[in-house]
């Protein structure tokens, strides 16, 4: 144990390591009892592991210190909804400042350099071992959110030119949407099968159920207002938090490049519902529909 009198700054460094610690002792705890197999087993070892790191800083704060119960709640209920290796690699990431904060401790704790080397090799351990069944379909629901968030923004650009009517806008995007999503499931069906897939039937499952779920969100500003063009806009906007509340998904669960698959995918969303449009116009004017 050192015998430097630790400053009073440096001394609050201890306690935010310490309830650090402390937190996710018990969240580590709590998860480990969800799953099962080697997955919980390396849960309570990690665990474990916090709790040595909380006494051993308690030896320097003085006092035992209280877990931040909100992080606590916050973190396994996020597990349990959006999946274990999304849950602990966004916790993981959120670390990264404390790392470096560990690794100053260093120059006035030497001791502490057992317990930075301990907290690398968890992060190791935890991406070792995560293994979710949810994440090899991935690739199935990209390809159902894509081709709806595609084809159906296009589809309700040109209907909303062509029609000017909410409701019948909204009856057109359903019926193609879900004549789409029954068409696309089985497509991947048929590609899986082609490859000699076992899992075919789960991944058509996952593919057409992204599309129809995508459908149903992007259809229903259709069906709340009245005026075409602003269920449109609202269409579009509903479009892009999509696109980027999964891809931030991914890019957490995936360490994928969250900015450039975003702008990706906005991009070709956005460019073929204005191309849809512009098209839709010039259609309904040589026509000369009028509905």
């Amino acid at each position: 144990m050192s015998t430097q009198p630790l400053t009073k700054e440096q001394i609050e460094n201890v306690k935010f390591f310490q309830k650090n610690e402390i937190t996710e002792y018990h969240i580590y705890r709590r998860l480990a009892k969800k799953v099962s197999g080697k997955n919980s087993e390396v849960l309570n070892e990690i665990a474990e592991d916090e709790l040595k790191h909380n006494n051993f800083w308690e030896r320097y704060s003085g006092k035992p210190a209280k877990p931040n119960r909100w992080k606590v709640f916050f973190f396994y209920w996020i597990t349990r909804l959006l999946g274990l290796t999304f849950g602990i690699k966004l916790m993981e990431k959120g670390e990264k400042g404390a790392q470096e904060l560990y690794r100053e401790a260093i120059q006035y704790i030497p001791e502490a350099e057992s317990i930075v080397e301990e907290e690398d090799q968890h992060e190791e351990k935890l991406i070792g071992m995560l293994k979710e069944k949810k994440l090899d379909y991935v690739g199935s629901i990209v390809l159902g959110l894509n081709d709806a968030l595609v084809e159906l923004t296009g589809a309700l650009a040109g209907f909303t030119l062509a029609l000017q009517n909410t409701r019948l806008i909204a009856i057109a995007g359903l019926i193609t949407g879900i004549a789409a999503s029954f068409s696309m499931g089985a497509s991947e069906y048929l590609s899986q099968r082609s490859e000699r897939s076992s899992n075919a039937f789960t991944s058509a499952l996952y593919t057409g159920s992204a599309y129809l779920i995508t459908v149903f969100i992007l259809i229903l500003p259709f069906l709340l207002a009245e005026n075409y063009f602003i269920a449109l806009g609202f269409t579009l906007i509903f479009g892009l938090l999509i696109i980027m509340g999964f891809n931030y998904y991914i890019s957490i669960a995936k360490d994928l490049n969250f900015k450039r698959r975003f702008i990706e995918m906005a991009v070709l969303s956005l460019g073929v519902a204005a191309f849809t449009f512009v098209i839709s116009y010039f259609i309904r004017m040589f026509f000369g529909v009028d509905v």
